[in-house]
């Protein structure tokens, strides 16, 4: 490792959806549960749901105002549930395609009007036609890593510095597996000009053995040590290695999963020392901070007492592991 990395915790807004409508409650509660930063949930301000521009553009200010008032930095902006709902990016008709980059070029607005300058999540899903055959799998993929090229540009100027694509567990969406985020980290940054792409890492996302997936490709360690040095926003919540629960670090989650946070700091430094190796090295640098997002999202039926609890809790479960201003490896 050539340079100092500094890890800190943040929230995933998806606590919010369907209950805060204020941005001044949203900012106000990220601090008083003890989160520095705040990952945005495209749930909250939706470009195509949420009102009118005007509306969009007011609640964006506001919550830019309220963190600034409360102390909270707003990592990135980040795609929430509704974006999961479309094949999207992957679209084998290009009308589609291109609404759903509609929506990116009207959420990357949102974001650099709140004050962050990322944008993330995804925006895709290859349909079951199209992966019943390799051709159209294979063309799809490729399809796919140019849009990402062509969306880099073309979020160039807007007040952007990067974009995140997640990588997930199914095989509609992708990456789901190592080898095909390595290849989409080499595929979309190389002779590209634009914004750098990363992906977004979740230590819950290694639930593939659904689709036959085995080995390394289930072990949220070896996701770690292979792609943490180019992952700025980390997804952390505590889960069981067969599913994606999503659930807080507390006492009685804690006992139920898996997720070891020493493990994931290990994990983390060993990427950054091994990121020289790494056949993505030529094409993107590593990064220099990392944020250890909760992406804690609760059932409708937990009430707001109990969620806030919750989230209180995890931060300072987490704290036991990353002191207040940040770990500097």
């Amino acid at each position: 490792m050539n340079h100092p990395v500094i890890l800190d915790i943040g929230i995933n807004g998806a606590f919010l959806t369907r209950r805060w409508e204020e941005p001044e409650n949203w900012m106000r509660l990220t601090a008083e549960m003890g989160y520095p930063s705040h990952s945005f949930c495209g749930d909250v301000i939706d470009p195509f749901f949420s009102g009118d521009r005007g509306f969009q553009l007011e609640q964006a200010h506001a919550t830019k105002a309220a963190a600034e008032k409360y102390g909270v930095q707003i990592c990135d902006f980040y795609t929430g549930v509704a974006t999961h709902r479309f094949h999207g990016l992957s679209h084998s008709d290009p009308r589609a395609r291109e609404q759903m980059a509609v929506w990116l070029d009207q959420a990357a607005e949102i974001a650099v009007a709140m004050g962050t300058d990322a944008l993330g999540g995804h925006w895709d899903a290859l349909s079951v036609e199209v992966l019943t055959d390799p051709d159209s799998t294979e063309e799809a993929t490729k399809r796919l890593y140019q849009t990402f090229r062509d969306l880099s540009v073309r979020l160039q100027g807007t007040g952007l510095r990067a974009i995140y694509q997640e990588q997930m567990y199914i095989p509609s969406e992708k990456p789901w597996t190592l080898d095909e985020t390595e290849e989409f980290l080499v595929e979309v940054n190389k002779d590209n000009d634009g914004l750098a792409v990363y992906v977004t890492l979740d230590v819950g996302h290694m639930a593939g053995n659904h689709y036959g997936l085995k080995g390394a490709d289930l072990d949220y360690v070896e996701w770690l040590k292979r792609f943490a040095s180019v992952s700025e926003v980390i997804h952390l919540q505590q889960t069981t290695p067969d599913a994606s629960h999503h659930w807080p670090f507390t006492e009685e989650f804690n006992k139920r999963g898996h997720v070891d946070i020493e493990k994931c700091i290990e994990a983390i430094r060993y990427s950054h020392e091994h990121h020289d190796e790494q056949p993505y090295a030529s094409y993107i640098k590593p990064i220099e901070k990392h944020w250890l997002v909760g992406e804690i999202i609760p059932g409708s039926t937990k009430t707001e007492a109990k969620l806030v609890e919750e989230l209180a809790q995890s931060a300072k479960y987490l704290r036991e592991y990353i002191p207040v201003g940040g770990l500097t490896l």
